[in-house]
């Protein structure tokens, strides 16, 4: 009875601040704030799954203990329909009794949000490159299984396909939520194609994984920026165009740097490389955050520090062991062709339980 009137309770609470918002959206002062506005009609949207579970929640405790209460009343023709009612209300309760439990569970706030994907070769010099290349493969299979769009922001291919550098913006729901724990180093075992004796190597790829940061999610002043413009070049230095494009972004304050060269409009360049340097800048304040909560406690499983080995592909034996879920699955060629939920599913409940730990502890 303790947890209903708890729920209760907090559905009240989200009905109040959903009608905070609604007021908020009628001021005319705010309409006139269009960056502002996003933000409060967006947290109200965010309610609504809480209102919906939560009006239903409430009409079948009243209806079941309309139903209790004809029990009670002697008639046995209606006592027999009640007690069905009450068998399906209480099913129904308890159902969405979980419901509530979860969407009362403390959200990570970019949930929702697009993100942008860093893949780079690490260690192992043109087999990290390939193996770079076949992890944004993966991770591209994986978006368009969800209908997710996957945009190149950035490239810095090597002459035999693969990728020094690969940044890109992957948009769609919950591209956040699915993909914030793929950050980290990716390790990788096989024979590559070159090796004539069929002997393993084994190389590193580095992945990161930042949420898009929008205007009104962090102020960057103008006079914090250093924007230099260059002629942008290809591969084994062969031009890619003739004419000043290429932009690169140096943040003062942090001295985060961007480039963007891949289109030929010097204005297309600028844009996205302010997209990726919006991203870093908010993943640098969330990764802060994050080290002041746990700089005390904190095993740091699944904490997602890039130097942290996260996963091994192991390709002579159709092997993928993801380190901090503990999980072996032998079936790499399907997890390479984007089959991913398995290991991300076991990833985010043992990132769940961890966070439930460190609430509890503290």
């Amino acid at each position: 009875m303790g947890a209903m009137a708890d729920y209760l309770d907090r559905i009240a609470e989200t009905e109040e601040r959903a009608r905070e918002l609604e007021a908020q959206l009628l001021d005319p002062e705010l309409a006139r704030q269009p960056g502002q506005y996003q933000k409060v009609a967006k947290a109200l949207g965010a309610l609504r799954p809480m209102l919906e579970t939560g009006a239903r929640y409430k009409q079948v405790k009243v209806d079941l203990e309309d139903s209790r209460g004809i029990l009670d009343e002697g008639d046995a023709e209606l006592a027999e329909l009640a007690r069905a009612e009450v068998a399906e209300l209480e099913a129904e309760l308890q159902e969405l009794d979980g419901q509530l439990a979860e969407l009362l569970r403390p959200k990570d706030p970019n949930d929702d949000k697009n993100v942008v994907l860093e893949i780079r070769a690490g260690t192992g010099g043109d087999e990290a490159a390939l193996f770079a290349a076949d992890l944004f493969r993966m991770y591209g299979r994986y978006a368009d299984q969800l209908g997710w769009k996957v945009d190149p922001l950035s490239s810095s291919e090597t002459p035999g396909g693969g990728f020094k550098e690969m940044i890109a913006l992957v948009s769609g729901d919950g591209a956040w939520a699915r993909l914030k724990c793929e950050r980290g180093v990716h390790r990788v075992q096989r024979v590559p194609t070159t090796e004539a004796q069929g002997r393993i190597h084994t190389s590193t790829v580095t992945v990161a994984v930042m949420p898009e940061a929008e205007e009104v999610d962090l102020e960057i002043h103008p006079n914090d920026l250093r924007i230099d413009v260059m002629r942008a070049g290809g591969p084994g230095g062969q031009s890619v165009n003739t004419t000043d494009s290429a932009v690169r972004i140096v943040h003062i304050p942090t001295g985060v740097v961007v480039q963007c060269q891949d289109e030929k409009s010097q204005h297309k360049n600028k844009a996205k490389a302010m997209t990726v340097l919006r991203s870093r800048l908010l993943d640098f304040e969330i990764q802060r955050a994050a080290d002041e909560r746990a700089s005390q406690r904190r095993s740091q499983v699944g904490s997602g520090e890039r130097s942290e080995k996260i996963r091994t592909y192991n390709f002579p034996q159709s092997r993928v062991t993801d380190h901090r879920a503990g999980v072996t699955l032998h079936k790499l060629e399907s997890i390479m062709e984007g089959e991913l939920a398995p290991l991300l599913d076991a990833v985010a409940s043992q990132v769940a339980a961890q966070e439930e730990a460190d609430r509890e502890a503290g």
